[in-house]
């Protein structure tokens, strides 16, 4: 159910999708009338969060019925102090995938606006649309005498246009839900140390879903199910070296390491020095061992020199098993999204790049391993159109079946042919946006209401 506008993107950017999701492929599979329908559902879903949240659960700890039952536990003490008619959360495990627990997503509500408006960035706003509160750093703009313990209205600015400490703001914004406020105004926007903490205790949001703050933080990690099905198609075993080469945060890696039960090599490589200090903290949150984090950028992670010992990059040729590149792209698929700023430019900007990291990736594959190829957009350029192009760079990959595929087929538009493209996996929530019954299995819900996402599985022979 549509509660929020459609996705706001530059005009160039919607007429770019509109040529994607209206290509002639598609126009001669479904017709104009069914394309432009996708591409507007696609739209109107972007803007809205899943229906439901998604927690991958350490079962190399311990056992998912376990780790279910003290989920429950946390999760009603989250509840003490509530109506007595609250009902307890649903939280049931995933029929397919055995280290998934699924949560009901309950929104949108009916809520009543409050005449005190309190206004937070856009992506702070997102956060809270899936189940968060709202975080200091995220507040733009409060009442002018605002005190902890006040009640207020939390909207979301759109387009990042509201200047920082002011008391109202008549811009692009959409109501979030109602909190209670945990710090006075003037703590806030206080100048010389920033605040830190929450900052609004949402009591009333527009969907709510549980906070996980501080919620079995060794236990329970929510990630988006797509992000999860990633770990399971890679399916790495004990024993063997694996390279995440673009790993930050590190949920996939740790998800690797979990599921090769802390036996081989996960390494673990980014750019950015701050997100791999993150990537070492969640490996020692989870206790897993066999991470290797390394700050380093991947498009020159293999090395020309002969074979050295040296245990970070770069690497020899042909020194993985199995290589998972994750690649930095145009992010469309995120849910939810009210707004993007990017430029058309900014969007292509990412195949190029894309490109060099798969050429990187081939040469550190082992004959025999497996590349898995993910990204959380919905372009054919950076799905679709990359497979064809790495088919035809390289003669030694071949498409494989994926486990678990629960998401669709790849999109028509690329010349992949249909056996094709029935071993790709597309995340494609616009398909079942109008379909998405709230009183439907939860089970049945998850699987395709998410965030638009793809993988594509290599064998290099």
């Amino acid at each position: 159910m549509s509660v929020f506008p459609k996705i706001s993107l530059k005009p160039e950017v919607t007429e770019y999708l509109r040529h994607v999701f209206l290509n002639k492929e598609v126009l001669a599979a479904v017709g104009p009338q069914e394309a432009e329908s996708r591409f507007q559902k696609l739209l109107r879903c972007l803007s809205h969060p899943p229906s439901s949240t998604c927690v991958r659960v350490s079962t190399h700890l311990a056992p998912l019925e376990d780790i279910r039952l003290s989920l429950e536990k946390e999760l009603k003490k989250q509840k003490c102090g509530l109506s007595a008619e609250e009902p307890s959360v649903q939280i049931a495990p995933h029929p397919q995938i055995t280290d998934v627990l699924l949560l009901p997503v309950d929104g949108p509500r009916a809520v009543e606006r409050l005449s005190s408006e309190l206004v937070v960035g856009a992506q702070c706003g997102s956060a809270v649309l899936r189940g968060a509160h709202v975080f200091a750093p995220g507040i733009v703009a409060s009442p002018k005498y605002m005190k902890a313990g006040d009640l207020v209205s939390v909207f979301s600015d759109l387009e990042g246009k509201c200047t920082r400490g002011a008391t109202s703001f008549q811009g692009n914004k959409v109501f979030v839900g109602n909190g209670v406020v945990e710090m006075d105004r003037s703590a806030i926007f206080a100048t010389e140390k920033p605040a830190r903490g929450v900052g609004v205790r949402m009591v009333d949001p527009l969907y709510k879903s549980p906070s996980f703050d501080g919620v079995l933080p060794s236990m329970v990690f929510l990630q988006n199910l797509p992000s999860v099905v990633v770990g399971h198609v890679l399916a790495p075993q004990p024993g063997e070296r694996i390279l995440d080469m673009c790993a930050a945060p590190g949920g996939k890696t740790c998800h690797i390491a979990a599921l090769m039960g802390d036996k081989g090599e996960v390494v673990a490589l980014d750019r950015i020095l701050n997100k791999i200090d993150r990537i070492r903290q969640n490996a020692q949150m989870l206790s897993l061992q066999s991470i290797k984090a390394f700050c380093f950028n991947s498009t020159q992670a293999v090395s020309d020199e002969p074979a050295q010992e040296a245990e970070g990059p770069p690497f020899p040729p042909e020194s993985f098993d199995r290589v998972l590149l994750d690649a930095p792209c145009s992010s469309l698929g995120q849910r939810p999204n009210m707004a993007s700023t990017w430029s058309l430019k900014e969007i292509c900007s990412y195949p190029p790049l894309q490109r060099k990291l798969f050429r990187t990736a081939v040469r550190l594959l082992k004959k025999g391993g497996v590349l898995v190829y993910s990204t959380c957009t919905v372009t054919l350029s950076e799905n679709e159109e990359q497979v064809a192009w790495a088919l035809n760079a390289f003669p030694c990959l071949s498409l494989q079946p994926q486990e678990p595929h629960i998401g669709s087929e790849g999109m028509l538009g690329a010349g992949l042919s249909p056996e094709q493209l029935r071993l790709l996996q597309r995340f494609s929530p616009e398909l079942s946006w109008d379909q998405t019954d709230t009183t439907a299995p939860l089970t049945c819900r998850a699987d395709t209401d998410t965030i638009g996402f793809f993988i594509a599985k290599f064998l290099k022979t």
